[in-house]
């Protein structure tokens, strides 16, 4: 994802998880260390992270934005 591209709540969003792209949504903006998807997440303002939630299984995971792809068809 571009530096200066922002992810937002809802977005429509694709990542690579263990070989394969998965889609789902953004859940939230992480911007400070908290617990989240079951592990603990070292966000920052200068470096956050994502919460996300996956379209097919509805499992949570937490990515930094470089791992993201925001995806234009909605779906």
């Amino acid at each position: 994802m571009a530096k200066d591209q922002e992810l937002g709540k809802g977005d429509h969003v694709s990542w690579s998880s263990h070989g394969q792209s998965v889609h789902g949504k953004v859940k939230k903006k992480i911007t400070k260390r908290t617990e989240a998807a079951g592990r603990t997440v070292a966000a920052s303002e200068e470096e956050p992270q994502y919460e996300v939630e996956s379209d097919k299984t509805g499992r949570r995971a937490v990515h930094k934005p470089r791992s993201l792809r925001k995806r234009g068809d909605g779906a």
